[in-house]
Parts: structure tokens; sequence; C-alpha cells
């Protein structure tokens, strides 16, 4: 019996979406693969359906440097009401905890000095942590505490941008793994009256920012789909690129290394390789040496 072919199509590529609040990354995902009649799609850095802004979405062979996007830096925009902790660290959860005390705006930005730099953060437990092959959301959900353990994260700015007696908005840029629903229940304990996020709005991943980025509604409904793909090597643009010859790409695509020669060739590092601006291939120089992790399958 013959297997039934697919009439999905061949798309490599990049999408800056602007997550709408109220939808999964995973259904974000499934629609943009709708639109592009995609064989391969995936996202680089869960969005909570609270939150709002940047998801990249790689198509085909970008998913190969989805590693690269994920581990790059991230900014966000939040709002924290206090008085009130919550089993999410989000508006969505139960209540957990109240107080009637208000922190006052110099205690605030007093405290953020607390929060910046490299810290030890435990994550909420409503995250998509793995703890023994279950996510941590799942086991929560059944109403099980989640042993999560203290990690250190990268917290490079957190500033205070305005405050009311009950809110306070920030704006925050961070290494991966940070939560900021951590850092607002961190900030309501330390200040003595609780927090939690009640709006979260993620403006930069890596190389995509929120200027570059396209709403579902303008992919699906003003025919700029075509406009908001970008090419794989999107997800390369923090890594240097080094420029190889037909032959020599032809040998990184079988897998084999290759000596770097010339004065600008990098002398360390992961880097990627290019061939008529089509990327080739992506890993690390050792003793001046190319050796490929990944190739990729595109016509240069």
């Amino acid at each position: 019996m013959k297997e039934k072919r697919s009439n999905r199509a061949v798309v490599d590529g990049w999408v800056a979406l602007d997550k709408p609040v109220g939808l999964t990354s995973t259904q974000a995902v499934s629609r943009l693969k709708r639109v592009y009649n995609a064989k391969k799609a995936g996202h680089a850095g869960t969005l909570d359906p609270l939150a709002s802004g940047i998801l990249p979405v790689a198509f085909g062979e970008a998913t190969k440097t989805v590693p690269f996007v994920q581990d790059g830096e991230k900014a966000y925009k939040f709002t924290v009401r206090w008085g009130v902790e919550t089993d999410t660290d989000d508006s969505d959860g139960r209540v957990m905890r109240e107080s009637d005390a208000r922190p006052e705006r110099a205690a605030l930005e007093a405290s953020l000095a607390r929060f910046i730099g490299e810290i030890s953060q435990t994550p909420p437990q409503f995250s998509a942590i793995k703890i023994a092959g279950e996510r941590a959301y799942d086991i929560a959900r059944e109403g099980e505490t989640v042993d999560l353990k203290p990690r250190a994260v990268t917290i490079r700015a957190l500033d205070l941008i305005d405050a009311t007696r009950d809110e306070a908005r920030f704006v925050m840029e961070c290494g991966k793994g940070a939560y900021v629903r951590a850092i607002a229940r961190d900030l309501g304990r330390l200040l003595g009256c609780f927090g939690h996020v009640t709006a979260l709005r993620r403006t930069r991943v890596g190389p995509f920012v929120e200027e570059d980025s396209y709403t579902l509604d303008e992919i699906e409904g003003q025919n700029l789909a075509g406009e908001a793909l970008l090419p794989v090597e999107a997800g390369l643009a923090e890594l240097p690129c080094v420029i190889v010859d037909r032959d020599t790409a032809a040998r990184l695509r079988r897998g084999g290394s290759v000596i770097l020669r010339g004065r600008d060739a990098p002398l360390e590092g992961v880097v990627y390789a290019a061939c008529g601006g089509v990327p080739v291939a992506f890993g690390e120089i050792v003793e001046g040496a190319l050796a490929p992790s990944r190739v990729f399958n595109l016509p240069f």
C-alpha cells in the first residue's frame, strides 16, 4: 500500500510573530503553519497565553537554528499588581497569599538592585521545566507541589517605568531561563506585600525585535505572509559568518572539516559558513578548522 504523499510545501525561514494574549505558543505556530502550508515548523522560546509579543517561528531548515535564538537575550515589559500572590505567579492563578501592605516608590526602586546581575531564581511552580519527564505545570495542575531547585540566571537590566499604589510597570533585559513571573513573586516577598504579573509583553528574542514583527491578523488577513518570512540566516544573525567557496561548501555539507584561512577568519568559537549568501553549515572552530555540527540543505 502506497503512503499518502503530503501536499504541504517546503518552506524555509523565520517569522517574528507578535503573538496575541490568549493564544498558546503551540496554537500560534499551528496557525502560521496553515498559512504557509509548511511541512515543518517550531518556535524559539515559549510565551504563556497571558503574554503577548515576540514569538520567533522557524520553518524547515530554519528549525536547525532554533537553539541559537533561544539562547539569545530577551527583553520584556510587564506589570505587577501588589497585595496578592498566586500559585501561578500571574493573574490566571489561585490566590495563595494576600497583604494590605503596599511598597513606597523609594523602597521599590532600591530593591531592584537585588535582582540585577547573576542571581539565584526558583522557577514558578507552573512552568515548562521537566521533572522526571513531566512538565512542572502538569504536576502542579494535579495539586502536587513541584520541587524546583533554584538556578542561576542573568538579569542585564530591570527598570521601573511607573508606579501607582497598587501596580508597577517594569522593563527587563535578561539571558536564557529567567522568569518574569518569578521576579514579580520575589519582589513582592522582599517588599513584604506580595505580587503577581497582570500583563507581560516580550519585545526581543535574540536577533528578533518588536519593530520587525507581524501579527497573525496581518499575516492571515492582509496577505503579508511573503513579506513576513525572513531567510534562514536570520536565526544566525548573532553568530560570526565565514564566507566559503563552492568546493569548501560541498565538503562541509558532506560533514568534512575545513581549515579556515585568511586574516579575517575567526580563531575560535561557533560560526556559520555561507556560500553565495546562503548558509551552508554551522559548527565550532577547533585549532583553526571548522567542524560542522549541522548542515543546511539549501540551494546556492
